[in-house]
């Protein structure tokens, strides 16, 4: 633990990287993170989303971890026995890829290592390289048990996924076939739907003659692969063709022509082609229509022997040639520009081809009826809730999941082919023979990185072994994760542990939001928006990072970030130390009472512990219900308006005055308040509320091991509701002078005469009880109450709206204020304000400025006219007063 510090040498301002390094190894040191294998305490786990081995912390892990480590820090303050288990995902693909690109610098190819040699490779480099993430977590303060670390091809999980492919081969629900996948030409491998992103591109649509129809088609290289030509059954343009053969441009050969419903009789000229072996919508089609599927592409996206004479060339060529021979016989109608989404792989950015390939499939029905009954009975719960929408939607209308990869890196699957009898053998272990005593082969092929992500909330605790962790832990509690990855990892993750341990995996699933830069857009390198989260910390540090990302986690889709609100939340983490310094320098030479009856406490006391049960009470309810913004808002508004704010002021009187005893019992109120804020925030801002924590008087060996508050705490019972009300009034009425200051530029120094008018007695009652207080706080000489409004020109006049009743606060401005200045300077300021709202209103109501300006900016113009609007009524008023 850090040496104790003097109030008087606490620095002005917080200065958090010291102060980081020291906590996060002082709580490592003494195994806090750590969960117990058998506990009395009620259970809490979260399994990380496992980021992959070639990851460097970005944005998105920044805000995915704080949300998660938000909620461990609140569960172990709450008395859970917390487990919050980190890992890692091999990343079949993108692994491959780095090393084979390090390979390539030295100038060594994969094929020329052999499988063996270049997978000892991958693993030298991982040991080396891989897991760098892992060291940058730790500067977010996350509380993870790292000694429970796991890796998706470690031994314990690589057993899991051989048990977990064997049962289900052996239950009929993985088998191998002939069928369409997306095929990344470049990795030269299968890759799901995930690993596919889709560019809009602008290409062309393409007008070809074939026979008596014009088909119209953005891939014309495809055709040598067509099966057939389809229409709408509805269009009566081509009802007479259906049924008759038409003879295929270039290749020569006879295909039908098909009615069916999916045809869009709007798209092109109504006719399209079909190719069902390069395009999913074909290959569908083709299902219903019983059509032969003619692959023209080799693996290398080259024409295959099916192309004919197109043979040999890259499919960019082949649509080069293939257009000009169609052009030279006369058979291009016409070209015309046409936007289409394209593609592409995630990791290397060719283009995906669909292709035929022999993969192996898991029979997905019989695994996702369960899975689809737990969310609708909500055994499983998302929030937000309109995710469940989402999820039920996709899992309705599931198809069958390619698991295989054509990959040396990754979990090879456990099936050999025997040489003489050609049978397949699948085993956990590998056979020695076949049992006609042949020779075996393995496959050659890997599964898919989310086969085995998919066990991680049952694998990396031990399964199939009857663990403790198992026992203790499983089913875990919450996952968190972003909505990108609902179908392709939470889905699967529900299938597998309801089909292998018979329980739901967790039992609840918060989505969280994607961050994109400030205006709305994805942030990418090649826009050059990337924020980088270390460089965050760095700058502003951990706490206000943490901080900003919980304030704008909100429930809608993206979160528009920008470094600005980052300036705002260090404000608020310094405001804390602010009052902290402040207070140990107040009382450092006071014994403090060690309690204080209602009947010894002041009003502030009193209305400050009010506020803080409701703020107790209002985030603790936010977090159990996943709403981190608003827990957040409500621990920022009560720390920075009420404590440091109001309170703080409030308190001075008794800080500065000489009633020693008056000190010691405010001084135990201000330290117990700042003791359940801290305790409130470190969820949050874990390292500036244990650094001050320490400072306090009678604090514990650490924050993190203390009870997180409660509304029913017995300090709490202090507060009053009516205190608080009254404090209410009192800032009322005192905002409103401050206001009626700043509007007519009347000096803070200038001590005023007010007069307070209500006809509402017990509010004067309550503001003439309280009159030092307005005196001190609205800086006045004098203050007068009344129930008559009395004569208010030249006056300015405050009316306050309290429940039913109006209270009036009214300064006479003569010798206060130069009118004919003041009217002039509103004039001109209505003048401008004018000239703002007529060039804010041309530009919005500009054909050219909406077409072509980014909706964000349209946006932003569109709260200009408000603020302008509203600024124009305030200057109208003043100047009203004034005349």
């Amino acid at each position: 633990m850090r040496e104790e510090k003097k109030p008087e040498k606490l620095a002005k301002g917080y200065e958090p990287t010291q102060v980081e390094k020291t906590w996060y190894q002082f709580w490592l040191d003494k195994n806090y993170f750590a969960a117990e294998e058998k506990s009395s305490k009620p259970s809490y786990c979260i399994v990380i989303p496992p980021p992959n081995v070639t990851g460097v912390l970005h944005m998105g892990h920044a805000l995915n971890n704080t949300l998660q480590d938000i909620l461990v820090r609140f569960k172990r303050m709450q008395g859970f026995n917390v487990l919050w288990l980190p890992g890692m995902d091999h990343a079949g693909i993108a692994t491959q890829l780095v090393v084979e690109r390090q390979l390539a610098k030295e100038g060594v190819k994969r094929e020329t290592l052999g499988r063996e040699k270049f997978v000892e490779k991958v693993w030298e480099w991982k040991e080396k390289s891989g897991g760098m993430i892992l060291d940058q977590q730790k500067r977010l303060g996350i509380s993870v048990d790292w000694k429970r670390s796991r890796f998706t091809l470690d031994e314990g999980l690589s057993k899991a996924v051989k048990k977990v492919f064997v049962d289900l081969y052996n239950e009929g629900l993985i088998y191998r076939g002939n069928r369409l996948v997306n095929w990344c030409p470049r990795c030269q491998t299968a890759v799901s739907d995930l690993e596919v992103k889709h560019i809009e591109t602008k290409g062309s649509l393409w007008h070809i003659k074939y026979g008596d129809l014009i088909v119209a088609t953005t891939r014309p290289e495809t055709m040598l692969g067509d099966t057939a030509v389809a229409v709408n059954p509805n269009d009566e343009r081509y009802k007479k063709y259906v049924g008759q053969q038409i003879k295929l441009p270039l290749m020569g050969r006879e295909i039908p022509i098909i009615a069916d419903n999916f045809v869009d009789k709007t798209f092109g000229s109504g006719v399209v082609k079909i190719t069902p072996a390069h395009d999913f919508n074909d290959y569908e089609m083709a299902k219903r229509h019983n059509l032969p599927m003619i692959s023209i592409f080799d693996s290398k996206g080259v024409v295959n022997d099916a192309g004919g004479i197109y043979k040999g060339l890259k499919n960019s060529d082949a649509r080069k040639k293939i257009i000009e021979d169609l052009t030279n016989l006369g058979l291009i109608v016409k070209e015309e520009p046409h936007s289409l989404s394209v593609g592409r792989c995630d990791r290397c950015d060719s283009n995906i081809e669909p292709m035929l390939s022999d993969q192996w499939f898991v029979k997905i029905k019989s695994l996702a009826d369960p899975a689809i009954k737990v969310v609708e009975e909500k055994k499983i719960k998302f929030f937000p809730e309109n995710w469940e929408k989402n999820y039920l939607e996709w899992m309705y209308n599931i198809n069958d999941w390619c698991i295989s990869r054509q990959l040396w890196w990754g979990h090879r699957i456990p099936a050999w082919y025997c040489s003489d009898c050609k049978k397949v053998t699948v085993s956990i272990d590998a056979p020695s023979k076949c049992s006609c005593g042949g020779n075996l082969e393995q496959d050659k092929d890997v599964l898919d990185t989310w086969f085995s992500s998919a066990l991680w909330p049952f694998s990396t605790l031990g399964w199939p072994e009857k663990t403790a962790s198992l026992k203790t832990f499983y089913p875990t509690s919450t996952l968190v994760t972003s909505f990108d990855i609902i179908f392709f990892w939470v889905a699967r993750m529900i299938m597998m542990g309801l089909h292998f341990m018979k329980e739901i995996p967790f039992s609840t699933v918060y989505i969280h939001a994607l961050l994109r830069d400030e205006r709305g857009q994805k942030m990418s390198k090649s826009k050059g928006n990337i924020v980088d989260p270390l460089d965050l910390v760095n700058d502003y540090g951990t706490d206000s990072l943490r901080f900003t990302l919980a304030s704008l986690v909100g429930a809608g889709r993206d979160i528009k970030f920008s470094e600005d609100r980052l300036d705002g939340y260090r404000n608020f983490i310094n405001k804390i130390w602010n009052a902290t310094r402040f207070a140990l320098n107040a009382f450092q030479n006071v014994k403090l009472a060690t309690k204080v009856d209602e009947a010894d406490s002041t009003l502030p006391d009193r209305y400050i512990v009010h506020q803080l049960k409701v703020t107790v009470d209002e985030v603790t309810r936010a977090l159990e219900e996943y709403r981190f913004t608003d827990a957040a808002t409500s621990l920022y508004k009560f720390t920075w308006n009420e404590f440091c704010d109001w309170y703080l002021e409030l308190s001075k009187p008794v800080l500065y005055g000489t009633d020693e005893n008056r000190k010691s019992q405010s001084g135990y109120i201000f330290m117990e308040t700042l003791n359940h804020i801290v305790r409130l925030l470190h969820p949050f801002t874990p390292f500036i509320t244990e650094e001050i924590y320490h400072l306090l008087p009678n604090h514990g060996e650490s924050i993190m091991i203390q009870p997180y508050p409660k509304a029913d705490d017995p300090f709490l019972k202090l507060g009053s509701e009516k205190a608080s009300k009254e404090i209410e009034l009192l800032k009322e009425v005192v905002t409103s002078i401050r206001n009626i200051r700043g509007e007519n530029r009347i000096s803070p120094a200038i001590k005023l005469t007010v007069r307070i008018v209500s006809e509402d007695k017990k509010i004067l009652e309550v503001l003439q009880h309280n009159n030092p207080f307005v005196l001190a706080l609205a800086r006045l000489d004098k203050t007068i109450y009344a129930t008559d409004l009395g004569d208010t020109k030249k006056c300015a006049v405050n009316l306050i709206s309290m429940g039913s009743s109006r209270v009036n606060v009214i300064i006479a401005l003569e010798g206060l204020v130069d009118f004919q200045e003041e009217i002039r300077r509103i004039q001109k300021e209505i003048e401008r304000n004018k000239k703002d709202l007529d060039l804010t209103n041309g530009k919005l109501k500009s054909e050219n400025f909406m077409k072509n300006a980014p909706p964000e900016i349209v946006a932003q113009e569109k709260e200009r006219i408000s603020q302008l609007t509203d600024k124009a009524s305030q200057l109208r008023l003043s100047l009203d007063r004034l005349n």
